[in-house]
């Protein structure tokens, strides 16, 4: 597994924009597909965002397609969701995680490695 640090989340108005980042610890960060999921309050985990090991395929949420990009760089061992047009249904904690992206890449069936999370909190 893969140890993961999340950062960037935080307190915006509707519109604005922010960028989470997941720094990814070992030296196989180009081996996993990454992903972003989030959960709000009173509400099971969605997913939002997942990239794969070089970054050629992506896939979003409906409710995020866009206004969300999602991105790595592998030599720096990072992953990015760059947050764009946010809205308050955007409130939520957001997680971001790894997996080897043969068990889905859109579901958390798929993802075995998870960070602790960042709160976003999106003001009208």
């Amino acid at each position: 597994q893969v140890q993961l640090v999340e950062s960037g989340g935080g307190l915006v108005q509707a519109g604005d924009s922010l960028r989470l980042s997941c720094a990814a610890s070992g030296r196989t960060f180009s081996s996993y597909y990454m992903g972003w999921f989030r959960q709000a309050p009173g509400k099971e985990r969605e997913f939002v965002a997942s990239i794969s090991w070089s970054g050629g395929r992506t896939y979003y949420a409906d409710s995020v397609k866009g206004r969300f990009t999602i991105s790595r760089d592998n030599a720096e061992n990072t992953a990015y969701l760059q947050m764009n047009s946010l809205k308050p249904e955007d409130t939520a904690v957001y997680y971001c995680a790894a997996g080897r992206g043969s068990l889905g890449v859109t579901t958390e069936s798929g993802f075995d490695s998870w960070g602790q999370g960042t709160q976003v909190i999106v003001s009208s």
